[in-house]
């Protein structure tokens, strides 16, 4: 497929194009699918970082200072900060965008907030194709910041290489951070805010929960699991953001020694496809016909006359 200009100038990291690529597919306008064809080649290079956790917890200023510091050492860096989108409005706060203006001056770095619309998981489904964006234009990572929802945070692990989960001491999170699941996807855990009182009984929560999960806290790439690591930070003071970055680089070591990074990334493509074809088939199945079939026989469910289950086989022997 020849190259557009715009792909042209993506490929240049130009970042006015990567902004109207990033729309294109955040839009799903009618050239997106011809952008994403043609950026296919150049995807695989960048790493990306999921940043998860309650809100409060210092999410963007943790995200700042890490770009900040990969992007004084050469790396360019890529930010997708995705904010709740409204029940009622369907519009974004986009608050994470206003929090890293800064970031916007720097050559190296690309800032770009997108919205969940409706996404349960903490990511809207273009997210990971706004990424793929990021990737082509030659950054070296990508970080995607998702909203602080808790338990339905659990999609961020499929969409990153890295997923760290960022806890407060003062409020609990530790604990909640058990209930929640969250203790499953973390591949790191930082613990911002540790100026604040209460730190240590919640990095020792932490430990403790770990190393009853298995095993010694950061494995070394040859072992056959990972234990996460748990870093102190004050976020805010730049405090401990080196200790967050070499810990992202031993569990990336850790996954490209044991062939597991080509395993999750095998797992990303496979789930994006699926994602895909079920809307697909949503948006075929759903015609003006059956649509209205559904609405004529609502009224029977909700008399009893006929069960939901009855109605939707009914609509998909049609």
């Amino acid at each position: 497929m020849p190259e557009t200009e715009l792909v042209r100038r993506l490929f240049a990291a130009d970042r006015l194009a990567v902004a109207k690529a990033i729309s294109s597919v955040e839009n799903q306008d009618e050239r997106h699918l011809d952008l994403l064809n043609s950026i296919q080649s150049r995807l695989g290079n960048a790493y990306r970082v999921g940043i998860t956790g309650p809100p409060g917890a210092g999410k963007s200023t943790l995200v700042s200072k890490l770009a900040k510091s990969l992007n004084d050492t050469g790396s360019r860096v890529g930010i997708i900060a995705v904010d709740p989108t409204s029940p009622f409005t369907g519009g974004a706060l986009l608050g994470d965008r206003v929090r890293m203006m800064e970031l916007s001056s720097r050559a190296g770095i690309f800032v770009r907030s997108m919205a969940t619309r409706g996404s349960l998981g903490g990511l809207s489904k273009t997210t990971q194709l706004a990424a793929d964006v990021l990737d082509a234009a030659g950054y070296d990572f990508v970080f995607l910041e998702t909203v602080g929802v808790g338990q339905s945070e659990l999609d961020i692990v499929e969409a990153a290489d890295t997923t760290i989960v960022v806890l407060t001491p003062e409020s609990g999170d530790s604990v909640q951070a058990m209930k929640a699941g969250l203790m499953e996807i973390a591949d790191l855990f930082v613990l911002n805010k540790a100026d604040r009182p209460g730190v240590d009984q919640s990095y020792n929560a932490i430990l403790t929960m770990l190393q009853i999960s298995g095993g010694e806290i950061g494995r070394h790439a040859d072992a056959d699991s990972w234990t996460p690591f748990v870093v102190k930070t004050v976020a805010s003071e730049g405090r401990g953001i080196d200790e967050v970055s070499k810990a992202v680089d031993k569990h990336r070591r850790y996954l490209t020694d044991t062939h597991k990074l080509i395993l999750k990334r095998r797992d990303r493509a496979r789930r994006i496809v699926l994602d895909i074809v079920e809307e697909n088939l949503q948006k075929k199945f759903w015609t003006e016909e059956r649509l209205s079939k559904l609405e004529d026989r609502l009224e029977l469910v909700l008399t009893n006359k006929l069960s939901a289950i009855q109605l939707a086989e009914e609509l998909t022997k049609d």
